[in-house]
């Protein structure tokens, strides 16, 4: 049984879909939060996983946040961190503790758009299409190890609400279907590199949305 902690600033939607998935071989040990308001424990408190506050506010620095939320998640002694709507940079030595096993999603197809205002930047720049990238965390901002990415339509007409949405859903598919790879060991990190074994083609999977999706 591999243990999981998530961490949330807010609702926690990602969470929720990890949660519901109730993927096999796997325990949601904790729900983690920077934020004592964010929406996402009170879901977690229901389903009876236990969930802990480290209010970034109450530290001085980066550096000492960041140690209280390590020392916070190893007492559940962790195989996967997941960063789910978790808004907080973090620092490279939290990062190396938890190397090879913290994952996060990105809501654009990375190396595109990194950072905020993705939804909005994509419309700017007037691409065809969108979406969302699990991946590793390494130190550099949004530049780890592709998982699984998932693809949504620009439509005509679309505004940052709409194509947010769009993507969100595919989100939703994407985490827990990451999530449920790790679990079963199937990833395997080579360099900036993701391989899913038993692939017919070694690299990380792409999914694409339904074709009624696209009309």
């Amino acid at each position: 049984m591999k243990s999981i902690v998530i961490l949330v600033s807010g609702r926690g939607s990602n969470m929720e879909a990890i949660v519901r998935a109730a993927i096999p071989g796997a325990r949601i040990a904790a729900v983690i939060s920077n934020r004592p308001d964010a929406k996402g424990l009170q879901f977690a408190a229901e389903q009876g996983i236990a969930t802990a506050v480290v209010d970034h506010k109450a530290y001085a620095d980066r550096e000492a946040f960041d140690t209280a939320l390590a020392e916070s998640i190893e007492a559940y002694a962790p195989d996967l961190v997941v960063l789910a709507g978790f808004m907080r940079v973090l620092t490279d030595g939290f990062v190396r503790r938890f190397e090879g096993r913290l994952l996060n999603i990105h809501p654009s197809l990375l190396p595109s758009f990194p950072g905020l205002h993705t939804h909005r930047r994509a419309l700017e720049a007037g691409v065809r299409v969108h979406g969302a990238t699990v991946h590793f965390v390494t130190p550099a901002l949004d530049c780890g190890p592709v998982v699984i990415q998932a693809v949504v339509p620009v439509m005509d007409g679309d505004d940052e609400e709409r194509l947010a949405a769009r993507v969100l859903v595919e989100e939703h598919r994407i985490y827990p279907q990451a999530v449920r790879w790790f679990v079963d060991g199937r990833l395997r990190l080579d360099g900036n590199r993701v391989h899913l074994a038993d692939e017919p083609q070694a690299g990380a999977a792409l999914v694409v949305p339904a074709l009624e999706s696209v009309r």
